[in-house]
C-alpha cells in the first residue's frame, strides 16, 4: 500500500512504473488505463458497460470537454442529473478482471443537490453485487460499500475534506479480504470484508444527481 500511495500523491496515478500519458486504453499485462483521450465528446464512453443499480431512469454517461483535468481535457461524467436517491449509475471497464487489484481515478465533483459523490468500484460481478469506495464532496467523507443483491451496505468509512470544484485522487487496493482506502495518496483507513472474494471488474460510479468528471482511471492486478 505504502508504494501506491507514494506514486498516487508524487505523480497523479501511478500504479506500475512508468508516467502517466495520453491515449485512450493502454493495456499491458495485468494492467490498464484510460484517459478517455482518443474519444469523441457528446458519446458514450468506448470500452465500458454502462449501467445502475437501484431506480429511476438508465444512466447517461457521456465524454465532456474539461480542460482543468490531469489527463487531458476529455473526460467522463454522468450527465443524467435524475434525484432519485436510491440510483447509482456505474461505468465498469471492458476486457480486465483481477481479484486482488489496485484501482484509482482522478475526479472533479462539479454539482449535485442530493449528492456529490464519486466512486472507484472493484470485484464487479454484476449491477446488483459489487464493491465500491465512494467519496462525497456534499458530506466531506469517504465510505466503503459492499453491494448484495442490489443492496448497498456501508462496513467502513472516515470523515475526510473532498472539495467540491477540485481534482482529486481516489484510490483502492483490495488483497484478499483487506482494503484499503487513500485520498490524494495519503491513506485514509483500512478494513475487512468476505463477501466478494472472486475475481470482478472496475468502473466508477456516482450517486442520484452527482455531476462528477472522471480522469485517468486506472487498475492494476497486484500478487
Amino acid at each position: 500500500m505504502a508504494h501506491f500511495t507514494r506514486h498516487i500523491g508524487r505523480r497523479g496515478l501511478l500504479l506500475a512504473a512508468g508516467s502517466l500519458v495520453a491515449g485512450s486504453v493502454h493495456a499491458q499485462g495485468r494492467h490498464i488505463r484510460q484517459d478517455f483521450e482518443d474519444m469523441p465528446v457528446g458519446g458514450p464512453p468506448l470500452g465500458f458497460a454502462l449501467g445502475f443499480t437501484g431506480g429511476g431512469p438508465p444512466p447517461r454517461w457521456v465524454v465532456l470537454d474539461d480542460p482543468s483535468a490531469p489527463a487531458g481535457p476529455r473526460v467522463l461524467a454522468e450527465t443524467s442529473r435524475d434525484r432519485t436517491d436510491t440510483r447509482f449509475p456505474h461505468a465498469v471497464l471492458d476486457g480486465f478482471e483481477a481479484r486482488d487489484v489496485a484501482a484509482a481515478v482522478r475526479f472533479r465533483p462539479v454539482d449535485g443537490r442530493v449528492d456529490q459523490a464519486a466512486g472507484l468500484v472493484v470485484r464487479y460481478r454484476d449491477a446488483r453485487n459489487y464493491y465500491v469506495a465512494r467519496a462525497n464532496a456534499l458530506e466531506n467523507n469517504v465510505r466503503l460499500y459492499r453491494v448484495v443483491d442490489g443492496r448497498r451496505i456501508q462496513f467502513a468509512g472516515t470523515d475526510a475534506r473532498v472539495p467540491r470544484d477540485r481534482w482529486q485522487a481516489l484510490g483502492l487496493m483490495v488483497r484478499g479480504d483487506r482494503f484499503e482506502i487513500s485520498l490524494d495518496g495519503r491513506m485514509l483507513f483500512a478494513a475487512a470484508d468476505r463477501t466478494f472474494t472472486g475475481a470482478g471488474r472496475v468502473g466508477v460510479w456516482t450517486k442520484a444527481d452527482s455531476l462528477t468528471h472522471f480522469d485517468a482511471l486506472e487498475a492494476e492486478e497486484v500478487p
